[in-house]
């Protein structure tokens, strides 16, 4: 393997490093699905890392920024770094010190509790915002800071999601239901106003941080989503992002155990976690829930989330937000308990849908009680259910093949094709495309 040599503003390849971040193996992989992956695993590490040293986050982004830019140039250049998260870490950490230095020359001052700050971190001593003798965690931190109270909640969860997850912004949109433009507008706004408010880099004191949960919640819910179905990209799931949302979340529940909408929502996300093996077949194509192999569900993991719905810390009163995650858990728990597709009790499932909409309606639920009223009770029923949802979810394709699939369970061929057409059209992802294809050339001609 070549190596990556040291240039004149970039780290050398086994300079040591101070991230703490996880190395990520090269071998195999050309330079871009390299940065690609680290990117994608690492972001919120490195940002957080960044950010409990400088405290300035509209330093940090823009400074991993370039060195994801300045990654692309390189290492297809000169290989890949051993390290390749250190690499970053390194090179952004000198683009905020050039910025620092650059702005203090502006000002005509000289940033010395910067310039001893980080010579004290480079020495070995860690400069933190906090004690940290609450929250060990890094991420956990950087989560926090996200969902300030400060920050309208949608915010707060978008730009947890592109800072801790380093989700790209189009992801992001299509988990809101927005455009593209109109989120990454949202997102500005959020860093901004962070900046602009002097929100630290701190963990909330044990009364505040209660506050914070529900937001927490919806985030990591979030998160889990964009890897349990990606809008975008080749990959059919990706396992590494739904379980660190599933980690987030386990890591909060040890600083408030009991806490129903944690409770609730891991154990939502680890019944649909539970089948990360089945979905995707050897090629990394899409496997659907009534063809997957049900011996390769996590059944450990089925088991925990039963435990979690019977807990009592669910049997008294909870809030909206919380009964929705338990609902959408009893729904997972309907096919995990079911001995085989063929016995699922869909009339069930479609109550608890109908009990879900109660709560908290939404489009994306009602879409989703289509698909069960359609199993319960047949293509037609299915399709009258999806009536009216056209507006509210114009941008995505999902609507378009569930309807494209009952169209041809109720035999109009011409219809499902031209449902799938539509559906391929607006689908973002690759794996989910090739799934629409080859359900679109099985139509009878």
């Amino acid at each position: 393997m070549t190596t990556a040599g040291p240039g004149p503003d970039e780290p050398a390849r086994d300079e040591p490093v101070d991230s703490g971040a996880a190395d990520v193996a090269p071998a195999g992989h050309q330079p871009a699905d390299v940065l690609a992956r680290v990117v994608r695993e690492e972001w919120g590490r490195l940002v957080s890392l960044l950010l409990a040293r400088f405290r300035r986050l509209d330093l940090v982004e823009d400074a991993l920024a370039d060195a994801v830019e300045a990654a692309a140039r390189r290492w297809p250049r000169d290989g890949v770094p051993d390290n390749p998260a250190g690499w970053l870490h390194t090179t952004a950490r000198r683009r905020v010190l050039d910025r620092l230095r650059g702005e203090a020359m502006a000002q005509r001052k000289v940033p010395l509790l910067v310039v001893e700050s980080e010579g004290e971190a480079e020495r070995g001593g860690a400069v933190r915002a906090d004690p940290g003798d609450l929250v060990e965690d890094d991420l956990l931190r950087l989560v926090l800071l996200c969902t300030h109270p400060a920050l309208d909640p949608a915010a707060a969860s978008a730009l947890t999601l592109r800072l801790v997850l380093g989700l790209a912004t189009a992801d992001v949109a299509r988990l809101f239901l927005v455009p593209e433009a109109t989120m990454a507008a949202r997102i500005t706004r959020a860093k901004k106003k962070i900046v602009a408010a002097g929100i630290p880099f701190t963990v909330p004191s044990a009364a505040e941080l209660p506050q914070r949960l529900d937001v927490v919640a919806q985030t990591a819910y979030l998160a889990f989503t964009a890897g349990y179905a990606p809008g975008s990209g080749p990959d059919a799931v990706r396992t590494e992002l739904a379980g660190e949302a599933i980690r987030l979340v386990r890591v909060v529940l040890t600083l408030r155990p009991g806490e129903p909408v944690l409770v609730a929502l891991l154990a939502l996300m680890l019944l649909q976690h539970s089948r990360r093996d089945a979905r995707v077949d050897p090629a990394g194509g899409i496997v659907l829930l009534p063809d997957q192999d049900r011996t390769r569900w996590h059944r450990d993991e089925v088991d925990e989330a039963l435990g979690l719905l019977a807990s009592p810390h669910l049997t008294g009163p909870i809030t909206v937000q919380a009964a929705g995650y338990a609902v959408q858990a009893r729904i997972a728990a309907e096919h995990a308990t079911a001995p085989t597709a063929g016995h699922t009790d869909w009339v069930r499932v479609v109550a608890h849908y109908d009990q879900l909409l109660e709560l908290a309606p939404g489009p994306s639920a009602r879409l989703a009680r289509a698909v069960a009223v359609a199993e319960a009770h047949g293509p037609q029923a299915g399709l009258a259910a999806l009536d009216g949802l056209e507006d509210e979810l114009a941008h995505g394709h999902r609507l378009a093949a569930v309807r494209a699939e009952l169209l041809s369970r109720a035999g109009d061929v011409d219809a499902a094709r031209a449902a799938y057409a539509l559906a391929i059209e607006r689908c973002g992802n690759d794996a989910e495309r090739a799934l629409l294809v080859r359900r679109r050339d099985a139509l009878p001609t």
